[in-house]
This record gives structure tokens, C-alpha cells and sequence, in this order.
């Protein structure tokens, strides 16, 4: 389970992006992140993950800190930008196997996985290819692959769908739901709303850095379509 409490970050002093932020990301749950361009959710996700310090308030999984132990929190996630750096002279496989070895991956279990993931996104017959001859798409594909190659327990997607053809963008919402029903979570932002209304448990609307809206999706969308709820929210 992932606990958000209290979290506040600010880049200029008397001046947060984001402001007492409290969420709780149950196993099981899609729970996705919307809200404006410069909401907050980027600051969000990148202080989970542990790329930014914060000033205030805490995030914790499974109890473990993110401040405290930070080594012991991402044994257990994984974190897929909307905009993914990978080292270019590596071949795909190279790629893959250095993160599953930083991650301690057994053998067996890491070529099953290669396996699985990378027949299902198409790309088994090009891993042995430099990632700088690579479309935006198949480097998309690979930064996934690599996400899921150690079975993490929470995945932290930031736009995922960006630069995905439509059969992988569906094969990535079924592995997303397969993590989910053996247990994990996912918490994604995104800004294709008709996505995020098919694929999630729950949703929290971001405004300015405070949290306006959050819950179930059927009980904060109501009547109404996602997209409707979120411009008469954001306006």
C-alpha cells in the first residue's frame, strides 16, 4: 500500500507546486493522477519515486519510507516516464539485463520474463539492436519491458500511453490489470481521460497543487463522463 501524507513541495520558498497532498493507493487498485498541465502531478511522481526532496509530509509503502529508506522503498516499484532515458549504446537485451541485475532478478525467473514481455510488445527480434537505432515507439516498448522485468509491487507511470501504437497501448493495459490482480498497484497520471475512466479503480483531480477531487471512480464521476467532471472541476 502506498501512503502519501501531507506532502508538500515547493521550488521556490513560500511558493508550493504542491500543497498537503494525501492519497492512499490500495493493492489492487489502478489508481489514476489527472489534472492540468503544471497541476503537480510530475512533482508528485517524481518525489515518490525519489528523485525529489520534499519539505513536508511523508510517503511511505508497505510502512517503508521513501525519505528514511529510500533503497528499501524502490526494491519494490518501478517508474516509467512520460519521456524515458535509456543508454543508447546499449543493445535492448544489454538494457534489460542491467535492470533486472541492479534489481537482483534470479536468472530463470528474469528470462521468463524477458520472454513474456517482450513477445507481447513485438520486440523480441530487435533486442539485440543498438536502443539508438530505435523508434520513440520500440524505446517506449523497452522502458516497459524493463519496468515489469522484476515483478514489481506498485508501478508509477507517468503518461504512458505517449508514443504507443494502439495494440501495445491494449497490451500494456492488460499487464497493468495482471499486476493488479495478483496484488499490486498502479498509480499513472494521464491526460487521455477516456483511458483513465475505462482502466481505473480510482482517480484524484489535481488543481494547483491541491487535491480537489478523490475517491472510487463511480462515486467521484457520478453522472457524469470523466471529461465532464474534470472541466467543470478545473475551470
Amino acid at each position: 500500500m502506498l501512503h502519501i501524507q501531507n506532502f508538500t513541495k515547493a521550488y521556490s520558498p513560500g511558493k508550493p507546486v504542491v500543497k498537503d497532498l494525501t492519497l492512499t493507493i490500495e493493492n489492487g487498485d489502478i489508481f489514476g493522477f489527472i489534472g492540468h498541465n503544471g497541476a503537480g502531478k510530475t512533482t508528485t511522481i517524481k518525489a515518490i519515486t525519489g528523485i525529489l526532496p520534499f519539505e513536508q509530509g511523508e510517503i511511505t509503502l508497505d510502512g517503508i519510507s521513501i525519505r528514511k529508506d529510500p533503497i528499501a522503498f524502490k526494491k519494490h516499484i518501478a517508474y516509467l516516464p512520460d519521456n524515458p532515458e535509456l543508454y543508447e549504446s546499449m543493445t535492448g537485451f544489454k538494457y534489460i539485463n542491467f535492470i533486472a541485475d541492479i534489481y537482483r532478478v534470479e536468472e530463470k525467473r528474469k528470462q521468463q520474463n524477458v520472454q513474456k514481455y517482450a513477445d507481447a510488445f513485438e520486440l523480441t527480434s530487435d533486442l539485440g539492436n543498438p536502443i539508438s537505432s530505435y523508434s520513440h515507439g520500440m524505446k517506449q516498448k523497452l522502458a516497459i519491458i524493463a519496468a515489469l522485468v522484476h515483478e514489481p509491487k506498485l508501478m508509477i507511470l507517468d503518461e504512458p500511453f505517449v508514443g504507443l501504437d494502439p495494440k501495445a497501448a491494449h497490451t500494456l493495459k492488460s499487464f497493468m490489470k495482471e499486476l493488479c490482480d495478483n496484488g499490486g498497484s498502479i498509480f499513472f497520471s494521464t491526460h487521455v481521460l477516456e483511458v483513465a475512466e475505462k482502466l481505473c479503480t480510482k482517480i484524484a483531480i489535481i488543481k494547483n497543487g491541491k487535491l480537489i477531487r478523490c475517491g472510487e471512480l463511480e462515486e467521484v464521476r457520478g453522472d457524469s463522463s470523466l471529461e465532464e467532471l474534470f472541466l467543470e472541476l478545473t475551470e
